[in-house]
């Protein structure tokens, strides 16, 4: 114990007779001043790119650097924001509450059913399609629509068998948002559907009418009466076990941002690209039904 003790003392003595020899001074911290710091390097980088700008090397197949104004800006006009926001939360809890284990329900089904309400549905689509591609002035997709419609009506029973695609007759769906932007209607502000997700003024409009459209045609009554209530919530279920989307996968805090800007930015591109093609008396583009 002793021994301890003594061991003790003289690392003390030694320790104290070092701070005696030098100087002794209170260390202080700068304050912590995160906005300037990054300010300060901002201007750094912007001094050091001015300084020395990147040239592409010849022959490297680079173009010159992009700049602010070749860069699409992530401002997405939303004025409904806040109200966007609830529905989209809600539609994430009802999703996760009700339409996921409908949807995991309705995929245990045998395939060979699913594949028919599909098929179903899809053809039911086609009578929207051809009005639509006529309005567009698109009269051979427009042909192809109403050929589909009758191929799977008649030889797939009703439209339970895909028959016009194993004849090499694909389906393209279209509606009243694809024509309004054929002739220049502008997308509009950013809206969240109620239960069914992400879209614009000028969409959700389209989709109202198009339901409305087949509601009034009502092929075979199947829009309205008991059937109606039947067939219609069946219709729901069916994209919804067949769309991928998940909310809140990503365990982003952004992702409303990101799903605005990327559905918006798409809207715009299809736009363009739609317009595009017409001013140069070329078809339109496609893409495969379903997406």
């Amino acid at each position: 114990m002793r021994s301890r003790r003594a061991a003790t003392l003289l690392l003390v003595s030694l320790a104290l007779g070092g701070c005696a020899t030098g100087d002794f001074a209170v260390r202080t911290l700068p304050p912590e001043t995160p906005a300037a710091d990054v300010t300060a390097a901002l201007q750094a980088q912007q001094q050091r790119e001015a300084a020395s700008p990147i040239v592409p090397a010849a022959g490297s197949g680079l173009g010159p650097p992009l700049t602010d104004a070749d860069v699409p800006s992530m401002r997405t006009y939303d004025p409904w924001e806040r109200m966007n926001r609830s529905i989209y939360r809600f539609n994430a809890r009802f999703d996760e509450a009700i339409f996921l284990p409908v949807a995991d329900q309705y995929r245990r089904l045998p395939q060979p059913v699913r594949s028919g309400v599909h098929n179903f549905f899809s053809n039911l689509s086609e009578v929207v399609s051809f009005i639509n591609y006529t309005a567009q002035l698109r009269l051979a997709p427009g042909v192809r629509s109403l050929g589909r419609f009758i191929i799977n009506s008649t030889l797939g029973l009703g439209g339970l068998f895909d028959v016009a695609t194993s004849m090499h007759i694909p389906g393209v769906r279209t509606g009243l948002g694809q024509t309004l932007a054929r002739w220049g209607v502008h997308p509009g502000p950013y809206f969240v559907m109620p239960f069914l997700g992400p879209s614009t003024l000028r969409d959700s409009f389209g989709f109202v009418a198009d339901y409305g459209t087949n509601y009034t045609i009502n092929l075979g009554g199947l829009y309205q009466g008991t059937v109606g209530w039947v067939l219609t919530p069946l219709n729901v279920v069916d994209l919804r076990a067949n769309t991928s989307f998940r909310y809140y996968s990503t365990g982003s805090p952004f992702e409303y941002d990101t799903v605005r800007f990327l559905y918006v930015r798409r809207t715009l591109i299809e736009d363009e690209a739609l317009r595009w093609w017409h001013r140069a008396g070329k078809p339109a583009p496609e893409a495969p039904a379903g997406q």
